[in-house]
């Protein structure tokens, strides 16, 4: 075989290194089978069709990684062929490309094990904030080991290049110009297929997610999110004429205390609640990270890991039916603040263009509120001081050496260390970021002036490492010690917070900004987006659980209904306690926007495609439906409306 390979001659190591891409690629996606056994479709044809369509997706990111090379070997004299320095250069790039190569195949490992995807958005988010990612990887990996181990691996592959003759061949044997130029060519001609008419979409086959995703490759989707990380509605999906989605959303934003302000392509209403308000209530809103509704016991857990959020069930406004809108922390802070339905592609929190809207926070500037934004770690991080300073919050972070732009107004507040008690990778632990709003909410309350406090959390994230004494399950050991440890923090500051002048009148609400996990073997994993909400020190009577089908975008309208304000909206939410309302969830991927009442979803995808669902709670699982075009029509009109107002920047 060996003998066979070098009659490359010239090309040898390119043709060793194309078989062992094509190889290991084969072997990691067999480790991803057995690693989802239990939900990949083991049809025998679901199961060679994964692999052929893998197959068909790896030639193509090969094609690319081999372009360098073989401009080299083209443009390259055959009269220096051999030469020291042909010898150097063939040997160095052929090594870093291997080390390079079998890193990303690590790093699609851990990728899986925390998304159980194949490199999306989320990865090349991570190229751009390399603090937090690469201090999180070092504290949830050994990274010494996995250093040495792509070391080892690549200098074991090069040791077989090496004593089966591919490099002797490759610096002995030449290529005429004709033979370096066809193969060139050939090599262009198909990237430039693979890059203009193969989307990285037409691997999703499978009505079985993992299938779809194993049949992926890694590097080819990771340059696919790169190119496709923002997605204008108009042109990827379906599409209804506007004066039929905007009168369809205007009929379903319309409640018996509103009026709309404009006529036609807006939401801009006025909403006028008949009971006059108290006296104006202090609001601290903590967003937790990662807090899946399963974790608690009354949705079944029995780990007993939030047993201070389970009595809180009792005593507040419990949402227990409510669902997040999508699957990263941009995207519940999107939800909560601006009351409206993801749209494709990136969160707004991470575009451009997004200062000066209309948020929840208007609402509250409006009152007269002093607002401030908490964050336990750089604020720089998916673009969350650029987005809170720019729409009014100041900011509170621990920075590290980060700036706010020129045109952002907001006063940035450093977490100084000695108010750090602990802090890993994503920021000090949640302890430290609610004593320090505490220690600010006693300032505001001695100006006398309201406020609203948005406090994020980020212990609930691996590495899962926390202050130790402080539960009985170990600092780093597992998702179980980071959401009982938050739990724990959220009890301390209630414990804190009571002994304050202000408590009394201050209502908190606590909510998730997304699930611990949102992917399945469905296109939708809809229990994975089920999150729990308390709003924690109204009025006793105000206690209840509120099982209406509702969305994170609904938070803020309803509390407004609590506290009876009176305020100008632009918001998709709706004040769920209201008689009239009736009962959705809108959540999403960055490709995927869904729309589900009681038991039946609807998935509109890029390319045009949509899908109708029954969905059974029990299982989890997803049975399709003929399509049903009123409720085709009205998902469209959520999503489209969405984009179109914030596209056409009439969201501010």
């Amino acid at each position: 075989m060996f003998k066979k390979l070098q009659l490359a001659g010239r090309f040898s190591v390119l043709v060793y290194f194309a078989i062992w891409f094509l190889t290991l690629s084969f072997l990691l996606r067999a480790v991803f089978f057995i690693w989802q056994s239990n939900e990949v479709s083991w049809n025998v044809l679901h199961v060679i069709q994964t692999l052929l369509t893998g197959l068909f997706f790896d030639l193509g990111t090969l094609s690319f990684v081999c372009i360098p090379a073989i401009v080299y070997y083209t443009l390259m004299p055959n009269k220096f062929v051999g030469s020291r320095a042909d010898k150097l250069l063939v040997w160095f790039f052929t090594t870093l490309t291997i080390i390079i190569v079998i890193f990303t195949f690590f790093a699609e490992i851990t990728f899986w094990d925390e998304f159980k995807t194949r490199f999306n958005f989320i990865a090349v988010d991570y190229l751009i904030y390399t603090h937090e990612v690469v201090a999180n990887i070092n504290q949830s990996y050994p990274l010494p080991l996995l250093i040495g181990g792509v070391l080892c691996i690549s200098a074991g592959i090069l040791l077989v290049f090496y004593k089966t003759g591919a490099f002797t061949t490759s610096f002995t044997k030449k290529a005429s110009l004709k033979q370096r130029l066809s193969v060139l060519g050939g090599t262009v001609a198909v990237a430039f297929i693979y890059g203009f008419f193969v989307s990285n979409s037409m691997a999703e086959w499978s009505t079985n997610r993992y299938n779809s995703e194993i049949s992926k490759s890694g590097i080819y989707s990771f340059f696919a999110a790169f190119r496709n990380n923002q997605m204008k509605y108009d042109e990827f999906y379906t599409k209804i004429e506007n004066d039929k989605a905007f009168e369809i959303i205007r009929k379903k934003l319309a409640e018996p205390n509103s009026e709309y302000t404009h006529q036609g392509y807006s939401i801009h209403r006025t909403i006028t609640d008949s009971v006059p308000p108290a006296e104006k209530k202090n609001v601290v809103f903590i967003l937790v990270e990662s807090l899946s509704a399963s974790f608690m016991t009354e949705f079944g857990n029995t780990d007993k890991i939030t047993p201070f959020l389970d009595s809180l069930a009792q005593k507040s406004v419990f949402f227990d039916n409510l669902y997040a809108t999508g699957n990263r922390t941009v995207r519940g802070m999107e939800a909560v603040t601006l009351c409206i339905p993801p749209t494709p592609g990136q969160s707004i929190v991470k575009r451009p263009d997004n200062a000066n809207l209309y948020t929840v926070n208007s609402v509250f500037k409006a009152k007269g509120y002093d607002t401030n934004f908490f964050y336990g770690g750089d604020g720089y991080f998916d673009n969350m001081n650029a987005y809170f300073g720019g729409n009014g919050f100041n900011i509170y972070d621990r920075g590290h050496g980060s700036v706010l732009g020129d045109k952002i107004q907001a006063v940035r507040n450093h977490i100084e260390d000695n108010e750090v008690t602990f802090e890993n990778a994503w920021g000090i632990c949640d302890e430290d970021i609610f004593n320090k709003m505490l220690s600010v909410a006693d300032k505001q309350y001695a100006t006398g002036q309201p406020f609203f406090n948005f406090v994020m959390t980020t212990s609930n994230h691996r590495p899962y490492s926390y202050p130790s004494g402080k539960i009985d399950i170990p600092s780093g050991t597992g998702r179980n010690g980071a959401v009982k440890y938050t739990d724990f923090a959220l009890r301390e500051l209630f414990a804190k917070a009571k002994t304050k002048p202000w408590y009394k009148n201050t209502v908190f609400v606590i909510i998730a900004d997304h699930c611990a996990s949102s992917a399945g073997k469905d296109e939708i994993d809809v229990a994975n987006y089920h999150i729990p909400a308390f709003i924690v020190n109204l009025p006793d009577a105000e206690n209840q659980r509120v099982s209406k089908l509702c969305s994170q975008i609904d938070l803020f309208p309803t509390l407004f209904g609590l506290l009876h304000w009176s305020y100008e909206s632009d918001f998709f939410g709706k004040n769920v306690l209201e008689d009239g309302f009736e009962q959705r969830s809108v959540m999403g991927t960055y490709r995927k926007l869904t729309l589900m009442k009681e038991d039946k979803v609807m998935i509109l995808s890029d390319q045009r495609k949509q899908a109708f669902y029954s969905w059974n709670k029990k299982d989890n699982s997803l049975k399709a439906l003929p399509m049903q075009q009123s409720f085709l029509e009205e998902a469209i009109a959520w999503y489209q409306t969405a984009d179109y107002l914030f596209t056409k920047k009439m969201l501010k």
